[in-house]
């Protein structure tokens, strides 16, 4: 069963580049009007500059796109941002910021649009997650930590709002073929990727595929983690 979009006003944090970019194109190409929102303006029919970890800001950007385009109806929270460091080496102000904006942004961006979606009885929310949060992984505490969080305030958002016509699910993708890995990063090591069942890494239209499935198709889905990895976690 296809869900009837109704507005299709689509809101996607983390839209300039990476997974955010392809989901917002997906979602275009797929007849949405997106609202893009990046630390620097997207390639959407409405680009919003705004930092995901302030609250009024996100509150301020939901009450733009309600003007502008229509009542969101489905939000996909992708803004984040990915760093290695041992455990010892992670500063207070790094993990702080490392969970503002993954489980706060997350946070405050479903805060902003759940109102409206409740007082309509209806609307999408999909959270990004990572398999990292499923697996850990070396030097990743901080970014694990605060992506696994995610995965916790998914679950329990859909038991609080699925009897009230909104799902919410997440996608937790793999290492992903995206500029927040860099070249000498240990995820694009030829030797890693062989431990791979695909043998590569996930490429950004893969995960916007996911995204789109559970958006348009996957109406039996509420609080659950969708985790496309090529095979990291079985």
């Amino acid at each position: 069963m296809v869900e009837d979009r109704g507005a299709s006003i689509a809101l996607v944090t983390g839209a300039a580049s990476g997974i955010g970019a392809a989901v917002a194109a997906r979602l275009a190409a797929r007849g949405w009007r997106v609202a893009g929102l990046d630390l620097r303006e997207s390639e959407t029919d409405l680009p919003l500059v705004a930092d995901v970890a302030d609250v009024e800001a996100m509150r301020g950007v939901a009450d733009r796109v309600a003007r502008e385009l229509g009542p969101v109806s489905l939000l996909v929270t992708v803004a984040g941002h990915y760093e290695m460091l041992p455990v010892s080496e992670i500063e207070n102000e790094r993990w702080r910021r490392m969970l503002s904006v993954h489980l706060g942004g997350t946070r405050n961006a479903c805060a902003a649009v759940l109102p409206a979606m409740l007082e309509a009885g209806r609307g999408t929310i999909i959270t990004i997650s990572s398999e990292l949060a499923l697996g850990g992984g070396a030097e990743d505490a901080h970014y694990a930590a605060a992506k696994g969080a995610i995965i916790g305030l998914t679950k329990s958002l859909a038991a609080e709002v699925a009897e009230r016509g909104v799902r919410v699910n997440s996608v937790a993708p793999g290492p992903t073929d995206t500029p927040l890995l860099s070249p000498d990063s240990p995820w694009r090591d030829p030797a890693f990727l062989q431990t791979l069942p695909l043998r590569r890494l996930v490429r950004p239209e893969e995960v916007a595929k996911t995204v789109l499935f559970l958006a348009e198709e996957g109406d039996y889905f509420c609080g659950q983690v969708l985790s496309p990895n090529a095979g990291a976690v079985i």
